[in-house]
């Protein structure tokens, strides 16, 4: 009975694929890259160990990975186009008000020279400086699932300084050098532009701790939850003749007692929910952040993490909200960005967006919008049985998610005196 039950399942999933990719026809001018585009797909949700021209070519049925490499390398479809197409998707299947926009970026490892961008820079997952390419992407994470709707290829000074090198490999003429910051600036906006629903920005300390995306994101009146600096600049005016000026972030942890911190969860990780000890001290009236106000209405609010198991790990994040924005929703949202990890690991370990063999522009955004679009079918798909779920077992979803809450403490205030 089980086993027919998947069968069904599995057709069902078959068929909202091929749904949705006979949708997206109208962006090949013909049907030959339309059944490539789609053999594509079905190569990255497929079992494959290795995800790379020759065996997406054979599970394909094709004698070499001629037509593949075509497509990638000189098909006439914009990959921006297709991207779009994602968006809408995902927002369509995951979307909701209280979602969160993620910023982060991932590195592929490369060898040689000649893959566009592809440069000595600092990678995250060895954390150290290895030659790989490295892309700036945007998660959209709702209640019911998360998956990658935006990208950006970072481009080193040492390519946009080099015009020839960059001809190359087809990098178009008005592309010049943009920093990650600027890159994941253009992502944010592009889904403002869009009406993409959500609640949050969140950030990792790589971007979070730059006043550049704080600022534009305040400017917009947009809340975000970015990990910061111990080094924070925070400006604080003496009201004492001995009192000790707060200058940055760290200097709030002497001042922060043991009833300060509440223990909560700030979501589900792989082990079960991820419990931290948590202080929130207001920015506010003598204290705040250096060179940064806060849209009206809005208040900033610096969060202090500690770990459980070891009381000297600790993080610091900022948050810019509504006034009276409940605290148990800034610690879901500073725990939600980690969802852009997991989505990194599911592209790279399950759709192989680290498995590809091209080197031009054109080819390597071809490449990974497909293996976002086959990220985004899975993420839906895993939504609609998890609502399934929820719906033939509501008292199960009730009681997920609970975990003690020994007191919910009030916001830290500086002494003023």
């Amino acid at each position: 009975m089980m086993l027919k039950v998947m069968d069904g399942y599995l057709s069902e999933c078959d068929d909202r694929l091929r749904e949705w990719l006979g949708s997206l026809g109208h962006l090949f001018a013909r049907p030959e890259p339309r059944e490539v585009f789609a053999a594509l797909v079905d190569g990255m949700l497929s079992q494959l160990e290795k995800k790379n021209g020759w065996t997406l070519a054979q599970h394909a049925g094709h004698t070499h990975p001629g037509r593949i490499q075509s497509f990638l390398n000189r098909g006439a479809w914009r990959a921006e186009e297709l991207e779009a197409e994602i968006r809408r998707y995902v927002v369509a299947e995951l979307g909701s008000p209280d979602a969160c926009l993620i910023i982060d970026d991932t590195q592929i490892i490369k060898k040689g020279t000649m893959s566009v961008g592809v440069a000595p820079q600092h990678c995250g997952a060895t954390n150290q400086t290895e030659n790989c390419q490295v892309t700036v992407l945007l998660t959209y994470a709702g209640a019911d699932g998360h998956a990658v709707i935006g990208h950006r290829l970072y481009l080193p000074a040492r390519w946009t300084d080099d015009p020839e090198r960059c001809r190359g490999a087809g990098v178009p003429d008005t592309v010049g050098f943009a920093t990650k910051l600027d890159l994941a600036v253009e992502l944010l906006a592009e889904a403002v532009d869009a009406a993409v629903p959500f609640r949050w920005v969140a950030m990792d300390g790589g971007y979070g701790q730059y006043a550049q995306i704080r600022n534009w994101c305040a400017a917009r009146r947009l809340p975000y939850i970015a990990a910061v600096c111990s080094t924070l600049p925070l400006l604080q005016r003496a009201t004492a003749p001995r009192h000790t000026p707060i200058t940055c972030a760290k200097d709030l942890l002497p001042t922060l007692g043991e009833r300060d911190f509440e223990r909560r969860s700030c979501g589900e990780g792989a082990k079960g929910q991820r419990c931290y000890d948590w202080a929130f001290v207001e920015l506010t009236g003598n204290l705040r952040v250096k060179d940064e106000r806060p849209a009206d209405g809005f208040t900033h609010t610096l969060l202090v993490r500690r770990s459980v198991d070891d009381p000297t790990d600790i993080t610091f994040f900022l948050a810019h909200a509504p006034k009276a924005t409940p605290m148990p929703v800034l610690v879901v949202g500073a725990g939600t960005r980690w969802k852009i990890e997991e989505d990194n690991r599911t592209e790279k370990d399950l759709l192989g967006l680290d498995h590809y063999q091209v080197r031009t522009w054109t080819a390597w955004h071809h490449n990974i919008v497909i293996c976002m679009l086959a990220h985004a079918f899975l993420a839906a798909q895993q939504a609609r049985l998890l609502r399934q779920h929820r719906d033939q077992h509501p008292d199960q979803a009730a009681d997920q998610g609970k975990v003690p809450r020994p007191r919910v403490g009030s916001p830290h205030r500086i002494p003023t005196g």
